[in-house]
């Protein structure tokens, strides 16, 4: 549940990050850096300071610093403080758990926002989620995207608010 947790903590800092860093979400200012990656675009965002201790404690950093592309789905720190009492800590104690749970999030490739949109599912390293669009909101596996198209040099994050758990 560890590493869950810290994949976790690593998404959604990530994502974070970027949005801080970023203008519009998705665009880039004439000279403005694009983190190298996920992970590092997670690190240096306010608001995901939880999914990088997450993805510290499952030992997924390395992997999110790989050449990708990866898609992630960054719980913010809010989103994993809807998760049940002790549900976080035990997590975090179980880098197994953890992992997988962090793994739910992320989908191999590089899906914009734009593409997200138009399909029915995505299909993550755990499972697959339904993708639905109500008035303009558009939800993955329950959580609601709330920033789109943090980019990073191996990948795009896309912020959520609810942790998804896989089945």
């Amino acid at each position: 549940m560890n590493k869950l947790r810290l994949i976790v903590v690593s998404l959604i800092t990530m994502s974070a990050a970027f949005a801080v860093n970023s203008a519009v979400a998705g665009h880039h200012e004439k000279g403005e850096t694009v983190p190298a990656t996920v992970v590092a675009l997670a690190v240096g965002a306010e608001g995901t300071s939880t999914l990088v201790a997450a993805v510290k404690a499952a030992g997924l950093v390395e992997v999110l610093s790989g050449k990708g592309p990866f898609t992630v789905l960054a719980p913010t720190n809010d989103a994993f403080a809807k998760l049940p009492a002790g549900a976080l800590d035990g997590l975090l104690a179980d880098p197994e758990a953890l992992a997988g749970v962090l793994k739910a999030h992320v989908v191999a490739g590089k899906a914009k926002a734009a593409t997200v949109v138009t399909l029915d599912q995505v299909e993550t390293l755990n499972g697959t989620y339904a993708v639905t669009v109500v008035d303009g909101v558009v939800s993955i596996g329950g959580a609601t995207v709330i920033a789109t198209d943090l980019m990073a040099g191996n990948g795009v994050v896309h912020l959520i608010d609810t942790v998804i758990l896989p089945d």
